[in-house]
């Protein structure tokens, strides 16, 4: 079996996070860069099963800037057996749509019997790749799992939903999405850093995977403004001079708190 786990660099979650107010992307170097957390819990989900599932591999795959190759390499030492990076100047500021589109078709290129991703990024959080990728490829989706379990021909979980939990399944190959519910993933040791040296990393353009995006612009969707965040402005301060229940109940009144 051949599982493809999804992984994203992003910019560091206690870090700065900063938009470049010309362009509308975010600056990934206002602070540090790391690989996404939810995508290092869909890889702990993948390497639990390769460990206890003989003839398992497991294939690391992002779609990124030349940078990130450091992050994905710590797939590598994680156990993953392979990484595969998408990389192209083309594809800078490739919206959702397009980005699952040139995913599908790496995916296709490596092969995949299972794919993984988090369900949702830490900067864009968009939440709809996964969905995304299933309809590109034209398999089944099981989305926003909290569990997971793996056989030799399909995928099931569970998904917490308004009204408790719901059981779902699909057939192999499928595209699942997993949530922070997932256990957390293992610190890469000093083996598996090391053997991720040699490990086989693989670098594709968009002329590898036969995939065209305008020149001009890699995003599909238009974007119509964009602004600086406002400064947070002060509250209101109470002093309580015999009123101040008065004086907070007009001003939840005022506010429509109340």
């Amino acid at each position: 079996m051949k599982i493809v786990v999804l992984l994203k660099e992003v910019p560091d979650t206690y870090g700065d996070r900063k938009l470049d107010l010309e362009t509308g992307l975010a600056d990934r170097d206002a602070s540090e860069r790391v690989l996404d957390e939810i995508g290092e819990r869909a890889l702990e989900v993948a390497l639990t099963h390769a460990e206890a599932t003989e003839g398992t591999e497991v294939v690391v795959m992002t779609m990124a800037s030349d940078a990130a190759a450091a992050s994905l390499r710590k797939g590598l030492a994680m156990g993953a057996a392979s990484a595969v990076q998408i990389a192209d100047n083309a594809l800078r500021g490739a919206d959702l749509g397009v980005t699952a589109r040139v995913l599908a078709a790496a995916l296709r290129r490596t092969g995949f019997d299972l794919v993984i991703t988090g369900n949702l990024s830490t900067d864009g959080v968009g939440g709809v790749l996964p969905a995304m990728l299933a309809e590109h490829l034209g398999v089944p989706q099981a989305t926003a799992l909290a569990a997971v379990e793996i056989s030799a021909d399909a995928v099931s979980g569970t998904r917490a939903t308004d009204f408790g939990t719901a059981s779902v399944s699909a057939t192999l190959p499928a595209v699942i999405s997993v949530t922070e519910a997932l256990p957390d993933a293992r610190f890469p040791n000093f083996k598996g850093i090391m053997a991720a040296k040699k490990k086989p990393f693989e670098t594709l353009s968009l002329a590898d995977l036969d995939v065209d995006v305008d020149p001009a612009s890699a995003a599909q969707s238009i974007m119509t403004a964009i602004s600086a965040k406002a400064p947070r402005q002060a509250g209101v301060k109470i002093t309580d001079e015999g009123d101040a229940g008065q004086q907070l109940a007009a001003f939840l009144l005022e506010n429509r708190l109340a």
